[in-house]
């Protein structure tokens, strides 16, 4: 059967001349959807990992202090009040806030100093009205974790890092109304229309 070409042009110009249609439609994700499914179904993914992954996708996951502080700044407001919006999308699920230090200071005032951080970040959610039996100042790692390996001050390295640590009350292993009110909430607003496609036949281009 014949193989029929579309050639489109956008904005006066020919682009996708001679090229198949769908030919730019596989970004390296195609499938992604129905391998998620199947890894989940068959425990070979959780579902927390899943809104894990997708949390680090959307919104920045960490936050940085100065010099012996665990003061949140306006920068690291402004990306908690991200973080914020996110996790208030999703009631169900649980968050897990880790704090860390640079390698300046004793073993012992850096755990506790990164503890400090991680509840300054987990008393900011509470203060826009997340439930704090979601969230969770779980570890401090101190400065056994830099990103920097120094033993200077080193901003990066004094951080809180907030992760999906799971669901409310979940048992692991079904797939249950927790998290299909999740995927049912998400299919319809991926429903709703978000700009309009625009086709003027003078200039044969496509606008949206």
């Amino acid at each position: 059967m014949r193989n029929w070409m579309i050639c489109l042009g956008v904005a006066g110009t020919v682009s996708a001349c001679g090229l198949e249609a769908g030919y730019q439609v596989d970004s390296g994700t195609f499938g992604n959807a129905t391998l998620n499914n199947v890894q989940m179904m068959n425990g070979e993914r959780s579902y927390a990992q899943t809104l894990a992954d997708r949390f680090a996708r959307e919104v920045p996951t960490q936050i940085n202090f100065a010099f012996d502080s665990a003061q949140l700044d306006a920068s690291a407001q402004q990306i908690l009040t991200l973080q914020a919006d996110w996790i208030r999308q999703f009631p169900e699920v649980r968050f897990r806030v880790y704090g860390h230090t640079d390698a300046v200071g004793s073993n012992a005032y850096n755990n506790s100093l990164g503890m400090r951080r991680a509840q300054a970040v987990v008393s900011f959610f509470a203060s826009r009205g997340i439930s704090r039996s979601r969230l969770e100042a779980a570890v401090s790692y101190g400065e056994t974790q830099p990103l920097v390996a120094t033993s200077e001050r080193e901003r990066r390295n004094r951080r809180t890092v907030t992760q999906v640590s799971g669901f409310l009350d979940r048992h692991p292993n079904i797939l249950d109304g927790k998290y299909a009110e999740v995927i049912y909430r998400e299919y319809i607003k991926s429903a709703e229309p978000k700009t309009s496609l625009k086709i003027e036949t003078t200039s044969s281009a496509f606008e949206q």
